[in-house]
């Protein structure tokens, strides 16, 4: 007997939808107009796979990338040879110089101390980044002590600055006072230094406008569907297969603490993921802090509708109140969407009272990671053809719109 494949014996699968990935970024970069789109691509690409995320998104005409770490540098480095690749938390210490070296990544020096790691450590003309800080008090150098440097090495070009960046702390709070500060401290610094690329917006800030692109965006939960804007479509979808389909008699209660009450005869499907898969306890239906105030917990997606969660999300099972769906609309072994394309990310997150990128970058690995239509290259786990196909079988019979 053949061994099951990865794909038949997964629990949870998340599929990664690089087409929609592509369109995404071509959608952002109408949308930024004469800006730069680059990409965001730390923490493995927010969890859905650094190396096939970044080689989509260079074949679609992406030639920059951000990281946070130098180690996600060199990772990244095979998959796009000739793109840039920016390392947000810079060199860190002096032993890193020489993996920044080797690797072409573009370190980004937050600080005076860096500067001065660069100027003792750093191989001759080793590109950097500037970052300023213009009012979130993370990293960063002071606007005054990012003129001062760069007044100075405007004369002696002894560091090789390609970029000028901040980061907006208010972005997603378009109407908040602190965006047109930090715009205008960052405008106040980039036209001392015309010569120099700049970079503000990120997701969010792309939002705002013109005024706040500069010549490079740094788009990253946005490339990867997780905002509810119009022509940016999801990229990740979460499905937990269904382990069991039990009855549960009226007045019984369901999962730890007995906190869902069955006020009725209940049809309830058992699902294999729970919080170490990163479905985030709080989006439990029952019996937790976060539901105090009575709000719903989150849905399940499975036979064309909506299903409730019920009671708490456990280790590595969930249920849900499958009662109002036909008899034959779920079976054992069928497919549950957490989020994806008819439950968005974003619906999610609000349902487990956090943010879309806390989600995605908390899928765990447990989940079988799969890429419709990708290239096998494209493939980390390298799955075999059939397996998805058998995928998307399953994935296109989960595809009903709501009822």
């Amino acid at each position: 007997m053949e061994a099951p494949s990865d794909f038949e014996i997964a629990s949870g699968v998340l599929k990664i939808d690089l087409g929609a990935l592509g369109r995404n970024y071509l959608a952002l970069k109408h949308l930024c107009g004469p800006a730069e789109v680059a990409a965001v691509v730390k923490a493995d690409a927010y969890g859905l796979g650094a190396e096939p995320v970044a080689r989509t998104l260079r074949s679609f005409g992406c030639r920059r990338f951000f990281v946070a770490l130098p180690e996600e540098g060199r990772k990244l480095r095979p998959s796009v040879p000739d793109a840039q690749i920016y390392v947000l938390s810079g060199p860190r210490s002096a032993g890193v110089w020489p993996l920044l070296h080797a690797h072409d990544l573009i370190p980004v020096l937050n600080s005076t101390a860096d500067i001065e790691s660069c100027r003792q450590f750093a191989p001759d003309r080793l590109p950097v980044a500037i970052h300023v800080d213009t009012g979130m008090n993370r990293l960063g150098l002071t606007p005054s002590e990012a003129l001062e440097f760069l007044t100075a090495n405007s004369a002696s070009r002894e560091i090789d600055v390609q970029l000028l960046m901040s980061h907006l702390a208010c972005a997603d709070e378009p109407s908040h006072p602190l965006n047109q500060t930090q715009q205008r401290e960052f405008m106040r610094l980039a036209q001392a230094f015309p010569d120099i690329d700049t970079s503000l917006a990120n997701s969010a800030g792309i939002m705002l406008g013109s005024d706040y692109t500069g010549k490079i965006t740094r788009p990253g939960i946005a490339l990867y569907g997780g905002l509810d804007l119009p022509g940016l479509a999801p990229v990740a979808t979460a499905l937990a297969r269904i382990l069991q389909i039990r009855k549960g008699r009226a007045g019984s209660t369901v999962g730890y603490g007995g906190a869902a009450g069955l006020n009725r005869d209940t049809r309830i499907a058992v699902a294999g993921l729970g919080y170490a898969d990163g479905l985030h306890r709080a989006a439990s239906g029952a019996g937790i802090p976060a539901r105090a105030d009575r709000s719903e917990g989150a849905f399940g997606y499975v036979g064309g509708r909506r299903a409730p969660l019920l009671g708490r999300i456990s280790m590595d099972l969930t249920a849900f109140d499958i009662t109002d769906l036909g008899p034959d609309a779920v079976r054992v072994g069928d497919f549950i969407e957490m989020f994806g394309p008819n439950i968005g990310i974003a619906e999610f997150a609000r349902s487990a009272k956090t943010i879309p990128y806390e989600i995605l970058t908390g899928v765990g690995r447990r989940y079988h990671r799969v890429y419709p239509g990708g290239n096998v290259e494209a493939r980390p786990n390298g799955q075999d053809e059939g397996a998805i196909r058998a995928s998307n079988l399953v994935f296109g019979r989960r595809s009903a719109p709501a009822r």
